[in-house]
């Protein structure tokens, strides 16, 4: 382990944790995952080796069965986790929010039947937002629940971008509800997150919901991700989370907002893998005679990613330090999520010039680093979106008093 990217003041159960995670993605991640990736294999083996070392279940409440960790261990995690394989950190990551928005809004009937099986990785969740043609404008969602005679709820649309789509047994699916709102009510307080349970794989995975099948992407191969399709598909009324309409957005946004937090971490892991495969390959490579290391051109490379590591990690700790401390933390969260992103997409491409002709190779771990890292830029909000919000944060924070 290098001297980059520590964390001062972590516990020795955090440390102990983080020490099992990193061995584990040394010895049963790194050896198979860019066989995995070119293949586009859902990593099997590797996710009941993650349910063996209890990391479904690392920030459910101990009363549930889960570990009852902190969003900073869980972050930390992750980051190893994505230092390994990013598609990995992405499998836990969607189940990890809904096990959150469980924990923060869900009932206690809704708590004590999901958790215990969640924390096992018995059920594993996914969550759903996008839609065809939405892009970032959550607010302007069509799929639509109405209620029935009985108290229940049909729900029809079309989702898109589900990460777990085919593997997942439970969807957190955000629509609209206009029930009892009046026109001209604000889009995002008519809208409700249910929870819906089906069977794992593709097609109609229980009546009246489909899951397509696998959408063929450029990187993050392996985690499957996939449309969801609603017609007449029943949902009872205690599958509503927290047994209420009309507080879907705001459950999703707080559980998109620990997201972030995750998704900076996955940035700073692949972006401390590509630093570890430049610095390494630089020692070894040989030009006019020296170590290519000797250049100056390569070393003022190795001190730009180094710092970007180092500062992405920084960033993305604090985030999750104020998270835990119960403090609001959307303009940390967006902020280590932005520089996290950008910085991990730069590093990688220093890693991939430093690896020249070799780094086009298939055979080198780098082409497939350098396939994951855009993901990052546009998953769980856009690079744009998270200065949008950072922007907004700050001019609330500084408002100008003259």
């Amino acid at each position: 382990m290098g001297r980059l990217a520590q964390t001062d003041g972590l516990t020795e159960v955090q440390q102990e944790i983080l020490s099992t995670v990193r061995a584990f993605v040394d010895k049963e991640i790194l050896p198979v995952a860019t066989e995995l990736e070119h293949r586009d294999e859902y990593p099997t083996e590797i996710v009941e080796g993650l349910k063996e070392l209890g990391l479904f279940g690392l920030m459910i409440p101990e009363e549930y069965g889960g570990l009852g960790e902190s969003l900073l261990t869980y972050a930390l995690c992750v980051e190893e986790i994505a230092r390994g394989w990013m598609s990995v950190s992405g499998i836990i990551n969607t189940h990890f929010i809904v096990a959150y928005m469980l924990k923060q809004h869900g009932t206690r009937e809704q708590k004590e039947h999901f958790l215990p099986r969640m924390a096992t990785g018995e059920v594993r969740g996914a969550f759903s937002m996008s839609e065809p043609g939405l892009g970032s404008d959550v607010s302007a969602i069509s799929s639509k629940g109405v209620r029935e005679d009985d108290g229940g709820f049909v729900l029809d649309g079309q989702k898109m971008w589900l990460t777990n789509g085919g593997s997942s047994t439970l969807v957190a699916v955000l629509c609209r509800t206009d029930e009892g709102h009046p026109e001209g009510t604000a889009p995002h307080k008519s809208m409700t997150t249910f929870l819906v349970e089906k069977e794992p794989g593709f097609g109609e995975v229980r009546p009246g919901l489909t899951i397509p099948g696998k959408i063929d992407k450029m990187g993050y191969k392996g985690v499957d991700t996939t449309e969801l399709v609603m017609q007449g598909l029943r949902v009872p009324a205690d599958r509503v989370l927290g047994g209420e309409t009309g507080r879907g957005f705001y459950q999703m946004m707080d559980g998109v907002e620990v997201g972030r937090v995750n998704v900076a971490a996955r940035g700073c892991g692949v972006a401390q893998r590509a630093f570890e495969l430049g610095i390494d390959y630089a020692q070894q490579r040989h030009t006019f005679g020296k170590p290519i290391a000797q250049h100056q051109a390569i070393q003022f490379k190795l001190a730009e990613m180094g710092t970007k590591v180092e500062a992405a990690h920084a960033l993305m700790v604090g985030a999750a330090r104020k998270k835990d401390a119960g403090q609001r933390n959307d303009l940390e969260a967006g902020m280590a999520k932005y520089l996290a992103s950008e910085y991990c997409k730069e590093v990688v491409e220093d890693a991939f010039r430093i690896h020249g002709g070799y780094g086009f190779s298939k055979e080198y771990e780098i082409e497939r680093l350098y396939r994951e890292a855009p993901m990052l830029l546009i998953g769980e909000g856009t690079a744009e979106i998270q200065k949008m919000i950072v922007g907004r944060r700050l001019l609330e924070e500084y408002r100008f008093q003259g």
